[in-house]
């Protein structure tokens, strides 16, 4: 006999807690990234668009932007069901740093830790997020926290 699985996992506040840890698989960036980002949001700023400007500097080649590291980050984490379908509100995005480059060629993965779980509302528990955003030899090129609004299961009457 064969097993259902649902995608998203139903999940609820209760089901996190304080030190969860999950790690993503790998995701690489390649310059049509960096070139279809640029042109979806008009940020064709040199260090991203011109590679003859980039080899005179001191990285030597186009890097990506940090929100599209960021927005690699949370669609990395999002894809891995590790929410299930609990999330429903983003609070907030607090200490974005972005810590080293993002070159094309690299493969990034996350390391997601939860760091903030507070159940106070009845219906929603708050959950914050440290995303740690790590390339292929394991360095850490972003992080931030990133606090949500996660459903609580209600007590049957």
């Amino acid at each position: 006999m064969g097993r259902t699985f649902v995608d998203p996992q139903v999940k609820w506040f209760e089901d996190f807690e304080l030190g969860d840890t999950m790690t993503t698989r790998g995701r690489t960036v390649d310059i049509g990234d960096i070139t279809t980002y640029a042109g979806l949001t008009g940020d064709h700023y040199q260090l991203h668009t011109d590679a003859a400007f980039m080899a005179g500097n001191r990285f030597g080649q186009r890097i990506a932007h940090g929100p599209l590291t960021f927005s690699l980050a949370v669609g990395l984490v999002g894809l891995s069901g590790f929410y299930g379908d609990a999330i429903v509100a983003l609070v907030e995005i607090t200490g974005l740093k972005a810590t080293r480059p993002v070159f094309p060629g690299d493969t990034l993965h996350v390391v997601a830790r939860v760091d903030v779980h507070d159940p106070s509302g009845p219906k929603y528990g708050t959950l914050g997020v440290t995303y740690s955003v790590r390339n292929q030899t394991g360095e850490e090129v972003m992080t931030f926290l990133q606090t949500m609004l996660a459903k609580r299961r209600q007590k049957e009457s």
